[in-house]
Formats: structure tokens, C-alpha cells, sequence
């Protein structure tokens, strides 16, 4: 697990595998020409995609930042992205079990973002960390009960409304502080409602910035997704991200970079957008 210390906070990456994901579909209108020379494409176009959870140690609390996949994959979504399931045993490989967790914060609701938030109890879906209170947008969960034909594949319910059922889900409002250093901002474009993740603790800043800016090849602002729900959306977040996250050099957290999990966005002499992946600690 790759960590780095923040202020008084310690952040680690953990990740639920990898899973392909088509590289039209990854880069949106971007020609193939261009992105292959950032992302490798299998026969099928198919690019590798990373599953990265973000692990805030606060001292007092766990935070968990996204569930990844999960296991409860419909066999026909199993044949098409597989079902890598590898964060429970990432989490206890640094210590923790899932009743060691405090806090579950899901920047949207998609399959991919959420599928550990419950797990499978005979034939209903309980919540994976028992003791967690879990966070989303309230716009995010009434996008996902509408089930919309644009997008309803990438929402499935048992990964949320048992938690709501429960009352272990809270639903959002806009921006706001989850426990102080920790913090939710929206940033429509990927998802009407999808939500950010500030971390701040000694004067430094962290941020999961989730599908908004889905690897270290999609810096640029064009660099749009086809699965964006509202690409010109995107393309405004990414201006106001960028706008504070680069001469605050902010720590930007990549959900779906299997090489490159976290780094500096930064710009080259010729006003180029590029990565530095901070120093291994």
C-alpha cells in the first residue's frame, strides 16, 4: 500500500485490483491516435483501469474514500469488467478490519465507486463495515433511484438503500465538513451531484477529485470521458479545481490510475498540464 504522511494525517491507498474498461469510452472524443501514447490498449481496446480507495488515518478516526467494485456483480457485468474483489484483504494487509472503519465517503454512487459498501448476508445485502457512517450526495442517490436509461447500469441499489434503510447512509447537501480536516465539495460533470474529498491537516491539502479527473492522462481539461453525464460540466469543475489545486499544490488523488494512484498537477514551461508523483515514503 503506497502512503504519505499529511499534516497530522496519514493517507494510504487501497485498492480493490484492477478492472478493463474500453479506451474509446475512457478518453470520450479524444482520437485514439493521441491517447494510446498515455494508455496501452489490449486487441479488444481495452485499457486497464485501477479501483483506488483512500485510507485517511486522522488519529481518532478511519476514513475510508470509496469501496471499489465489490462482489455482488451480476454474472453478465462479471464477463465484462470481471470482479477483482481485492480490498478487504488490501485493508487487512495494513491492519484493519472492516469494523475498523468510521466513516465511508462515496463521491457518487456508480458500480464501481461503491460495491464494498455492503456485501452479500444470505439473501439480503448488509453493510460491509458495520460501524461506519457512510456519506453521498442526496441528489447522487435520487439520480440513482430514477434509474435513467442513459446510465442506470452503473447504479445498483444493493450498494446503497439497505444502508438508508438502515440509517447508516447520510444524504448531503452541498458542500460541507464531515469531521474536521475532512471535508465534501461538489463538482458536477461526471454525475450532476458527484462530490470531491478535501483532506487538510498542517497547512497541506489532499483531494479525491474521483471521476472528474479519472487518471494522471486525463489532466488535460478536454480530456473528457464518454461516460460523463455532462461534459461541458466537467470541463467548468476542472477549471475551478484547477484553479485552486495548482498554485496551492494540492496532493490530487486519481480514482482509476493503476500506475500513478496520486500526485502534483502542475504546469511545464510551455504552460502544459503534467503529473509529479510524490516522493515514496
Amino acid at each position: 500500500m503506497e502512503r504519505m504522511t499529511l499534516g497530522d494525517f496519514e493517507l494510504g491507498i487501497v485498492s480493490d485490483g484492477t478492472y478493463p474498461l474500453d479506451g474509446g469510452a475512457f478518453f470520450g472524443v479524444v482520437p485514439k491516435v493521441m491517447w494510446s501514447r498515455k494508455a496501452a490498449a489490449d486487441e479488444r481496446n481495452f485499457i486497464t483501469a485501477g479501483l483506488n480507495s483512500l485510507l485517511i488515518r486522522t488519529g481518532r478516526q478511519n476514513v475510508l474514500v470509496e469501496t471499489g467494485i465489490g462482489n455482488k456483480l451480476p454474472d453478465k457485468m462479471i464477463k465484462v469488467y470481471g470482479q477483482p474483489a481485492q480490498l478487504l484483504d488490501n485493508l487487512s494487509a495494513a491492519g484493519l478490519s472492516p469494523d475498523d472503519i468510521d466513516i465511508v465517503i462515496n463521491t457518487h454512487l456508480h458500480f464501481d465507486h461503491c460495491g464494498w459498501n455492503t456485501r452479500r448476508q444470505e439473501d439480503r445485502a448488509v453493510a460491509t463495515f458495520p460501524k461506519a457512517k457512510y456519506y453521498v450526495q442526496e441528489g447522487e442517490w435520487q439520480h440513482a433511484q430514477q434509474q435513467h436509461m442513459r446510465d442506470a447500469i452503473s447504479y445498483i441499489s444493493d450498494n446503497y438503500n439497505p444502508l438508508i434503510e438502515s440509517g447508516q447512509m447520510q444524504l448531503l447537501s452541498g458542500d460541507q465538513e464531515i469531521v474536521p480536516g475532512i471535508s465534501v465539495r461538489v463538482f458536477p460533470g461526471h454525475t450532476l451531484h458527484m462530490q470531491a474529498v478535501m483532506v487538510t491537516s498542517g497547512g497541506k491539502t489532499a483531494c479525491y477529485i474521483s471521476d472528474l479527473i479519472p487518471t494522471s492522462a486525463h489532466v488535460d481539461l478536454t480530456w473528457v470521458m464518454a461516460f460523463d453525464l455532462s461534459p461541458i460540466d466537467t470541463i467548468d469543475s476542472r477549471k475551478r479545481y484547477y484553479a485552486q489545486a495548482l498554485p496551492k499544490k494540492w496532493l490530487t488523488v486519481f480514482t482509476h490510475d493503476d500506475a500513478v494512484p496520486w500526485g502534483y498537477i502542475e504546469k511545464d514551461v510551455a504552460d502544459k498540464l503534467l503529473v509529479t508523483p510524490p516522493q515514496a515514503t
